[in-house]
């Protein structure tokens, strides 16, 4: 019972902090310089026997309820929202939801299998690094993670595109799918777009693995120095015994804040990434949202990452008790 108590109590809290967030997010829209709104009222303004400026701008901001002051837009708009109604895209001209639901899952699977490669990679590689702390190894792999960290995410796709985009020509430079797409079998159809998502996903992966690869070599080290593996040892027991049942295990519990706070990553997208190979994911697309002053879209996308974050915090909280017996939730 104390755990369900537990994630009631945390759940609660979560709605207090989300419809704070929500009015920060909405204050923040409003404000921007410029929005889709304008741009189309002064396209319209500019035909021939149109309706000035102003007058389409009123128009338009009623449509939109965009004419209402900002408290009572906001609640107005907490209202749509609690019955599933975010209104249309300015920029995409259909409903908000729609467009979410036809770029999001695209970004998941991206993200999921960036995620899966650095997780293979960067833990073990943390783990045989802090077994061989001062070694060759262990300086080879904490250069590659200082270059992972270090390496922008725009010059790390560019230099992947010159290589093997630009002279090598295995890969297409933008895109999903090739030119000959639609003349494929399922299966040509799958393996097409699987072809041109492996440099994104290896951007991806490397621009992240570094970080968690130091963090894992970094927590290792303090666990494998604890007086708890000197008692292991001085009982006798394997060195593999003593880093994968004692020392590994306690090595998880900061490891499952990173994994439990990636959440939000596997949803949100790629935005430069995305961008940068013209990956029609929700990073892509809310970054051109964003840039059109998309009201609608940029807010429904915002706050659905902090719902997202608030669940990660929730998810890691109750994996401590699950890694770690010692936690208890209540």
């Amino acid at each position: 019972m104390s755990t369900l108590k537990f994630i009631v109590k945390r759940l609660l809290i979560s709605v207090v902090i989300l419809f704070f967030v929500a009015l920060i997010i909405y204050v923040l829209m409003r404000c921007l310089p410029t929005s889709y709104v304008e741009a189309i009222a002064r396209q319209k303004s500019m035909q021939p026997g149109s309706k000035s400026f102003e007058e389409w701008m009123a128009q338009l901001n009623a449509a939109y309820g965009m004419d209402r002051g900002m408290v009572a837009g906001f609640f107005h708009w907490i209202g749509q929202a609690l019955r599933g109604h975010f209104g249309d895209s300015w920029f995409y001209t259909v409903p908000v939801t729609q467009k979410f639901r036809e770029t999001i899952w695209l970004s998941f699977v991206i993200g999921a299998i960036a995620m899966f490669f650095e997780l293979i990679i960067a833990i073990p590689l943390g783990v045989i690094a802090a077994r061989k702390q001062y070694s060759k190894t262990d300086y080879t792999i904490s250069v590659l993670a200082v270059a992972g960290i270090s390496l922008p995410t725009f010059f790390f796709a560019s230099l992947l595109k010159l290589v093997f985009s630009v002279h090598l020509k295995w890969f297409d430079l933008f895109g999903l799918v090739g030119r000959n797409y639609e003349q494929l079998t399922a299966l040509g159809k799958l393996l097409d777009k699987a072809h041109h998502l492996v440099l994104p996903i290896v951007t991806l992966v490397v621009i992240s693995v570094g970080s968690l690869m130091r963090y894992t070599r970094t927590n290792m080290l303090e666990v494998l120095n604890a007086d708890y593996i000197r008692t292991a040892r001085a009982k006798g027991l394997s060195e593999r015994k003593v880093i994968y049942r004692h020392a590994f295990r306690n090595t998880l519990i900061p490891l499952v804040t990173i994994v439990g706070g990636s959440l939000p990553g596997l949803f949100s997208g790629a935005l430069i990434t995305e961008t940068l190979f013209s990956i029609p994911g929700i990073g892509l697309t809310s970054y051109n949202a964003m840039v059109a002053g998309d009201i609608p879209f940029s807010m429904f996308y915002l706050t659905f990452l902090a719902i997202l974050t608030l669940l990660g915090n929730l998810i890691s909280d109750i994996l401590y008790a699950v890694v770690d017996p010692r936690v208890r939730l209540a």
